[in-house]
């Protein structure tokens, strides 16, 4: 196997996991009934709407599942979206008890 076959299938893995990333942060917000581009927004506001995540919501045929907050703050975090997590952690001490 060369190393462009590799590094494309590298690239590839990533961002079949950045969708279900992006996925479970729709599912997240759905099940607490908070929008996930104003969340979006809030933790980038220079970027513009997210295609990916507008597409997945667009495409609303999956199973609602439970994602725990934990979870959903340590999936951000991993891949790098920080401000994101903070915005959520923000929103999830919002959320009634």
């Amino acid at each position: 196997m060369d190393f462009k076959t590799i590094d494309e299938q590298v690239i590839q893995k990533y961002q079949e996991d950045e969708q279900l990333m992006i996925r479970l942060f729709v599912q997240w917000c759905a099940n607490h009934q908070l929008d996930p581009h104003e969340l979006y927004k809030r933790a980038y506001p220079e970027q513009p709407v997210n295609a990916a995540m507008q597409l997945i919501i667009e495409d609303d045929d999956e199973e609602p599942i439970h994602i725990d907050h934990e979870t959903m703050l340590d999936v951000l975090q991993l891949f790098g979206n920080e401000d994101l997590a903070f915005v959520v952690a923000d929103a999830i001490e919002r959320l009634p008890k």
